[in-house]
């Protein structure tokens, strides 16, 4: 960001963030007011990502429902006046309420939010995000571990996240879309 404006020491609203005059590539995620920048991602994250992506495309194919890859905004606890302070750009976000859907992304909590581990990503940034999720209401996360081959799917019961876990020999099953079931050693596949 050309001005530095995410330095300020200060709590930043979507109104600010819309504002930032950003060089082309650069991206940033709000969280709770403070800005983290993001870095690009690595070839395995993006070939992982495009497998996902088409996966769940011809899945919803004709349905309501739709799939939105990076960058995509995803306003996690959305005000309309844009003083809401927590904008997210999750690899994948599935959201299946239309309402939701707003020309400048997600107003809301989506149904569904895939990660994808970087090594940019850190094991404190995904244990605080878990508990945004999970305070947002979003019904299904996951997390891809791209090195380990296995995602952690974390589902929405009476308020708290219940976890399962899948291998790449695994078929992932989605219960925000009842009837997606994933190979994972088609996702993993280089």
């Amino acid at each position: 960001m050309a001005d530095g404006a995410y330095r300020e020491n200060r709590a930043f609203t979507y109104a600010d963030y819309k504002a930032w005059p950003l060089a082309s590539g650069e991206r940033f995620e709000l969280i709770e007011g403070i800005a983290y920048a993001m870095s690009a991602t690595n070839d395995r994250h993006q070939a992982i990502a495009a497998a996902l992506t088409a996966l769940f495309f011809n899945f919803l194919k004709g349905k309501p429902y739709k799939v939105r890859p990076a960058p995509y905004d995803v306003r996690l606890f959305y005000e309309e006046d844009e003083s809401d302070d927590t904008v997210i750009q999750p690899d994948l976000t599935i959201v299946c309420d239309k309402e939701k859907r707003g020309s400048e992304g997600c107003r809301g909590s989506p149904d569904m939010i895939i990660e994808i581990l970087s090594p940019s990503n850190t094991a404190f940034e995904m244990q605080r995000k878990l508990e945004l999720y999970r305070r947002a209401g979003v019904r299904e996360y996951w997390i891809i571990d791209s090195e380990e081959n296995n995602i952690y799917a974390y589902r929405l019961k009476d308020g708290q996240f219940v976890t399962q876990s899948y291998d790449i020999q695994d078929t992932a099953a989605c219960a925000v879309l009842p009837g997606l079931e994933i190979p994972l050693e088609t996702v993993f596949a280089e």
